[in-house]
């Protein structure tokens, strides 16, 4: 077997120095291993606290060179026996006598190109090499520490196992890497530890490891010794033939884990729990695939999960690692694809977490014109840091190799690109070239979106970016960002704008409907209404419908029809297909009885036949992204406030053409006789009407069908004339030879 290329390779015995004594007493030293462990004909422990050591085999008594816990003897000329390393006998303070293989005989194992790649930025799989890592050295069990922390003067791996005392288990730095490693026997999962970490101007804190794969549940903020992964997968056949989102459908279920569902008891629900029950009610409404927002761990539940902590961890409030397996696993093999909020834009200020990890601004930038975020008080990434760049890179990938994951939604992209991003005049800094753009972060997530899809075949990664930066989900090498599909926040923003007018004034504002068509195929759009749109203060989506009880459903019918005949994937945050009156709160639950109430039964059932008709009509999802999949029919009837368009699947001709229209009618007046152009002769089936009496409308419609009669119309050849029901929207299809 080919033995790793050590950073320090076993070095000459070095003489103890008093300056040696001195700093491992007080907690300085930066190379324990240089002077502890088998040195020459010597050998050397550092135990604090202990009274006595005797050094097995032989049982040889070790004098005690210091009273801080340093002792020394010299070594026999017998054998150190089958295990090949020596054992100490301890007599502790207390009396008690203990046997434990020495760390400091270990020597460092990390290999030099793993860290060569990680100094440069290009180690995707960081979390291989550092962290905590139980294994096994020689046939002894225990657990390597790894952490990246070039500027501290000593970093000590602290936990229970030594009484968070920072003295017990100082780490040796490899060379000029910032990279620090311990290995300590008998160490196994579930201990807890964290780094102790002394800066070079003296000040001692407590951090947990950026690559933790296991936190304590908050208020604690301890990290534990993961455990190897013992789920056994069974989607074998969803991850080899998972859905091409570029053409299937995409129909995305937002959910917050905390408060869609609860126990009796006002608890969450575990991880296994919230399997069971979202696969139940997914299957049901029909939708293609959930969004969790942010699992990584975070310390703070008001924070949604968007300040994160534990970047590679699953949230311990559901459960451990494995549990969140088969999570993803249980929704996979139901076949609902698994999408995650990741925030590599910024994070919180929480003493254990990021900031300032080794006493300096490591992870974020020094200035606080490019390293804070005033917006939501916390700090930002620098990207131009190649050691960070590896650190969010190996997490992204982290989350789609090992949970199997089919996607990430990267949140607050605009935050990352703009260096005056929520900025005053003389609040940013200007890059090299004097301009607003954050250049570093370009490249990181051109880097980011380039390795996902290389890596991971069929993952999305998806952009909430809210400007009209160029080329979003534009390939890399043309020379775009590289994300699978962005939020259309301006469809949003303008959809929601136009419903929320009273019907009287809303042909005054009809471009708002008309002006998404002019950009709809420039990038790979979501259609999102989104958590964002039923918090802080702006109510549910219900209750900013205008008019009455009846119109406010009647209106929110109609905005789920126009989005799920609009171009482009969709997401709907949960309590939205029931009507959630009330804004959303991630203190409480979904009020599910609302399902029983006669008018959000009939809403939840629209969106279910919503879904069931998008996912099974190619008309409707597989030109999502291609112009030539969509076609005005009217755009310009303002005085109406009727709009008409028409889906068709790109490339599908003769016996296999299909179309969809879909006509959309925002006033309460019933159109009667409304005659539109049509592209074919014959019969077309009225396939929705969101005005149907079983979603709590008034029932008005076309008794099934339209036929088209040869009567030229608006330019084309085929016309027909059909009632449009009030606040109503009418999808009608046609097939070769209906």
């Amino acid at each position: 077997m080919k033995r790793p290329v050590l950073m320090n390779p076993a070095m000459p015995a070095r003489s103890l120095v008093d300056n040696d004594v001195t700093r491992l007493s007080q907690g300085r030293h930066h190379s324990p291993h240089a002077v502890l462990g088998e040195q020459g004909k010597r050998y050397r422990a550092w135990l604090p606290g202990t009274k006595a050591v005797w050094l097995e085999p032989g049982r040889v008594a070790m004098r005690a060179v210091n009273p801080a816990g340093l002792f020394e003897c010299a070594l026999p000329e017998s054998g150190i026996g089958d295990s090949g390393h020596r054992v100490l006998v301890c007599k502790q303070a207390d009396g008690e006598i203990v046997r434990l293989h020495d760390p400091y005989q270990f020597p460092l194992s990390l290999e030099r190109e793993a860290l060569a790649a990680f100094n440069d930025g290009h180690h995707c799989r960081a979390w291989q090499i550092m962290g905590a890592k139980p294994t096994v050295r020689d046939g002894i069990r225990g657990t390597r520490f790894t952490v990246w922390a070039p500027n501290a003067e000593r970093v000590s791996v602290v936990g229970d196992f030594n009484h968070w005392n920072g003295i017990c288990h100082p780490m040796s730095v490899h060379d000029d890497t910032g990279v620090w490693e311990l290995f300590i026997p008998s160490l196994e999962a579930g201990v807890h530890y964290k780094f102790q970490i002394r800066s070079q101007n003296g000040e001692v804190a407590d951090k947990g490891d950026p690559y933790a794969r296991h936190w304590e549940v908050r208020p604690r903020t301890a990290c534990l010794v993961p455990a190897e992964p013992g789920h056994e997968w069974g989607d074998d056949d969803w991850m080899r033939e998972r859905p091409d989102w570029r053409h299937a459908p995409v129909s995305i279920y937002e959910l917050h884990a905390g408060s869609w569902r609860r126990n009796a008891d006002g608890s969450f629900l575990g991880y296994r729990q919230l399997a069971d029950a979202l696969v139940h009610a997914l299957e049901e409404s029909g939708f293609t695939h959930v969004e969790m927002m942010p699992l990584t761990e975070h310390p703070f539940d008001a924070s949604w999960g968007y300040q994160t902590t534990g970047y590679f961890a699953p949230t311990s409030r559901f459960g451990n690692p494995d549990d969140f397996r088969y999570f993803v696993d249980r929704l996979h093999q139901a076949g609902i694809g698994v999408i995650l909020d990741w925030v590599p834009a910024h994070f919180p200020r929480d003493p254990h977490g990021l900031g300032r990890f080794d006493g300096t601004a490591l992870y974020e930038h020094a200035d606080p014109r490019l390293g804070e975020t005033a917006e939501w008080d916390t700090l930002a990434f620098n990207f131009g840091r190649n050691e960070v760049m590896s650190f969010l890179l190996s997490s992204a990938l982290y989350w789609l190799e090992e949970f199997h994951l089919d996607g990430l939604r990267i949140d607050a992209v605009a935050a990352m690109l703009y260096l005056d991003y929520g900025r005053e005049a003389g609040e940013w800094l200007p890059n090299v070239h004097g301009g607003r753009e954050n250049l570093e972060a370009v490249a990181f997530l051109q880097a980011l979106n380039t390795m996902t899809h290389r890596e991971c075949p069929g993952s999305m990664t998806i952009a909430e970016e809210s400007t009209a930066w160029p080329g979003v989900t534009r390939p890399v090498h043309l020379g775009g960002l590289g994300f699978s599909m962005k939020w259309n926040m301006g469809w949003m923003h303008d959809t929601l704008a136009y419903l929320t007018h009273d019907p009287v004034h809303r042909r005054f504002h009809h471009e708002r409907l008309t002006f998404g068509l002019l950009y709809a195929f420039s990038e790979n759009f979501v259609l999102p209404f989104s958590h964002d749109e039923v918090v802080h203060g702006k109510g549910s989506l219900l209750n900013r419908m205008p008019g009455d009880r009846w119109q406010r459903f009647a209106n929110l019918r109609l905005l789920y029809a126009y989005l799920f005949a609009y171009p482009g994937k969709k997401l709907m945050f949960m309590g939205n297909e029931i009507g959630q009156p009330t804004e959303w709160s991630h203190e409480g639950s979904l009020p599910e009885s609302l399902r029983q109430v006669s008018e959000h039964a009939g809403l939840y059932r629209l969106v279910r036949d919503l879904n069931r008709l998008y996912r099974d009509t190619p008309a409707l999802h597989r030109g999502d992204f291609d112009a030539s999949g969509f076609e005005w029919i009217d755009c310009h009837d303002a005085d109406q406030s009727v709009i008409s368009f028409m889906r068709r699947e790109p490339g599908r001709k003769g016996a296999q053409a299909r179309y969809v229209l879909a006509l959309f009618n925002f006033t309460p007046v019933v159109r009667e006789n409304y005659r539109i152009g049509l592209p074919e002769g014959g019969v077309w089936r009225e396939v929705l009407n969101s005005d149907a009496d079983s979603y709590g409308g008034s029932g008005v419609g076309n008794l099934g069908q339209v036929q088209a009669v040869n009567t030229p119309w608006m330019g084309r050849l085929w016309s027909a004339a059909l009632c449009l029901p009030p606040l109503g929207a009418v999808y009608l299809e046609w097939r070769e030879g209906s």
